[in-house]
């Protein structure tokens, strides 16, 4: 298991942008595919985004394509999730996750790892 801190969230308005930040412990953040996740008000925990171990394959949900982008720098022990054209749906804790493994996964389950969590809010 693997500790990781998420930071980036806050309020914006519909439209703008917020770049998340997940930062992990260690020195073998490379073996892990990572992933982020979130949770809404009443709203069971989907899927968001994950990323290989290389970062040569990502994954999102169909309602996060084409306007955010996953991204891991292996030297910074980090994983970024950049949000643009934010809509009030996006409205969540977001968590990153950790899974040991080769492959990603948009299985909760698999990953076992995860963060506390931050909170993005985006205003209509």
């Amino acid at each position: 298991q693997v500790q990781l801190v998420e930071s980036g969230g806050g309020l914006v308005q519909a439209g703008g942008s917020l770049r998340l930040s997940c930062e992990a412990s260690g020195r073998t953040f490379s073996s892990y595919v990572m992933g982020w996740f979130r949770q809404g008000p009443g709203k069971d925990r989907e899927f968001v985004a994950a990323i290989t171990r290389s970062g040569g394959t990502t994954s999102y949900v169909a309602s996060a394509k084409g306007r955010f982008t996953i991204s891991r720098d292996n030297a910074k022990n980090a994983v970024y999730l950049q949000m643009n054209s934010l809509k009030p749906e996006d409205t969540a804790v977001y968590y990153c996750a950790a899974r040991n493994g080769l492959w990603v996964s948009q299985v909760w389950a698999d990953f076992g790892s995860w963060g506390l969590g931050t909170q993005v809010t985006v205003s209509s």
